[in-house]
């Protein structure tokens, strides 16, 4: 194996950092919408190691998916009390060009291209607490 040198490894935590910033869980799927990251298995190094130093939490978050999934703590917190919610029901558009257009690669159905114009429609979206919509806004 291959030893990286500081600045490599420097590199792969600044990554794997910003994509749990971005998404809150990340895991080997979610790396599809992420052309520029590094190689799974370097993330997955680092991702071990942060989970071994309390950083972040490892298990399974979110189901359907394969594979080992980090989480920020707060991530964490926010998946427990939508799972506990009602649901309203409601509908959102998304911009098919949006980083939040996970159609294909999370939610069911064929994967749209994100240089296309136009949205999709995403339902059965939760009611979520009023303090999590504010910070959503």
């Amino acid at each position: 194996m291959l030893d990286r040198t500081d600045a490599e490894s420097v590199n792969i935590e600044f990554f794997a950092k910003l994509l749990l910033d971005r998404w809150g869980v990340v895991f080997r799927d979610l790396m599809q919408r992420e052309p520029l990251a590094p190689a799974w298995r370097d993330l997955l190094v680092t991702y071990r190691r942060m989970e071994a130093r309390g950083e972040i939490r490892g298990g399974r978050f979110i189901s359907g998916f394969v594979g080992e999934q980090f989480a920020r703590p707060e991530a964490v917190d926010l998946l427990r009390s939508v799972r506990r919610s009602t649901y309203m029901g409601e509908e959102v558009d998304v911009a098919l060009a949006d980083p939040l257009n996970l159609t294909g690669i999370v939610i069911p159905g064929p994967r749209t291209s994100a240089l296309t114009q136009g949205s999709i429609t995403v339902g059965q979206v939760p009611d979520l607490p009023a303090a999590t919509r504010a910070e959503l806004s």
